[in-house]
C-alpha cells in the first residue's frame, strides 16, 4: 500500500478510516438464546474479508442481520450509513447483495433470465419484467441484457444461458447466483459458504472472478466460510465468532495464531504459532 505524507497514521488505520461496514454492539435472540452477543467489528473498503467459526456460532445468522432479513440490537452501517431499521428490500438498493448456502434461484427460470433478476433493483418499476421480454426493448433494457450477458462470460455460463436452472449442476447454480448479485453493482456483497459443494480449482476460480470484479467497481466482499486455509489466503481480515460472540479479528496470520481460534476449531491441545494457515 502507498501511503501519503501522512505517517502518523499506519497502513490499517487508513484502511479502516473509511470502512466498508461497521458492525457495533449487534445481538440478537431466539427463544431466549442468544445467536449474537454485542459483535462489533469493522471491514475495510475493498477487497474480501471473512467471518470463521464453528457450526452454531452465528455466521449466518449476522448475515442475516446485515442484510435486514433479521431485527437487531446495536448498530449496522454500510459505508457510514446507518442501516438499523432500513428493510432488507432497501438495503439491497442500497448496495447490500448476498448469496446463500443454497443457491435461491427461480426454477422456472432459465439462467439468462435468473441473472436479469439482479437488475431489479436499480430499474425503474416493472421495467426488470420488461428485461425479460424478447423482442422490442428501450435503452436501458438492452443495456441491461449485454450487462448481464457480460458478466456471464468469465463464469462460463454463456453456454447455459437458455438452460432451466433446475437442470444445472450445483457448482452451476453457484455461479448462476453470483452472476445475478453482481448484475446489481453491489458496493457490498455477501457470500454464505460460496465453495460449498465445489471443488477446491472451482471455488478458487470462483472467488477469482468475484475479486476481478471488485477491483474494477471498488465492491468489497465479505464471506462466510467453513475452509479456513481458503479463507487464509484469500482474506484481508478475518473476524472470528464463537458461541455468538466475537472471539478474535485481524489479519490472516495473526488470527491464524490466535491461541483461542486454534482452541475452538482444533482443540485445547492443538499446536499454535499460524497453523491454521495453509
Amino acid at each position: 500500500m502507498t501511503l501519503d505524507t501522512d505517517a502518523t497514521v499506519g497502513p490499517d488505520e487508513r484502511d479502516m478510516a473509511a470502512p466498508a461496514l461497521t458492525i457495533r454492539d449487534v445481538g440478537i435472540g431466539f427463544r431466549g438464546v442468544r445467536a449474537l452477543d454485542a459483535v462489533s467489528f469493522s471491514i475495510p473498503r475493498g477487497g474480501t474479508s471473512a467471518v470463521i467459526g464453528p457450526n452454531g456460532a452465528g455466521k449466518t445468522t449476522l448475515f442475516n442481520c446485515i442484510s435486514g432479513i433479521y431485527r437487531h440490537e446495536g448498530e449496522i452501517e454500510l459505508a457510514g450509513r446507518p442501516m438499523s431499521g432500513v428493510l432488507a428490500q432497501a438495503r439491497a438498493i442500497a448496495g447490500i447483495a448476498r448469496t446463500f448456502q443454497t443457491p435461491a434461484l427461480l426454477p422456472d427460470l432459465n439462467v439468462f433470465e435468473n441473472v436479469l433478476l439482479g437488475a431489479h433493483g436499480g430499474m425503474r418499476a416493472g421495467m426488470w419484467s420488461a428485461a425479460l421480454r424478447i423482442g422490442r426493448a428501450s435503452r436501458e433494457e438492452r443495456a441491461v441484457r449485454l450487462e448481464a450477458w457480460d458478466l456471464m462470460g468469465p463464469l462460463a455460463l454463456q453456454p447455459l444461458a437458455l438452460a432451466p436452472v433446475s437442470s444445472l449442476a450445483h457448482a452451476d447454480r453457484r455461479r448462476v447466483e453470483v452472476a445475478r448479485a453482481l448484475l446489481s453493482r453491489p458496493s457490498l456483497l455477501l457470500l454464505d459458504e460460496p465453495a460449498a459443494g465445489l471443488s477446491a480449482d472451482e471455488a478458487d476460480e470462483l472467488l477469482e472472478v468475484i475479486a476481478d470484479f471488485g477491483a474494477d467497481t471498488d465492491m468489497t466482499s465479505l464471506l462466510v466460510e467453513h475452509d479456513v486455509g481458503l479463507v487464509m489466503r484469500v482474506a484481508r481480515f478475518v473476524a472470528v465468532l464463537d458461541a455468538g460472540r466475537l472471539l478474535a479479528y485481524g489479519d490472516p496470520t495473526t488470527v491464524s495464531a490466535d491461541p483461542r481460534v486454534i482452541a475452538a476449531y482444533l482443540g485445547a491441545d492443538a499446536p499454535s504459532d499460524g497453523e491454521l494457515l495453509p
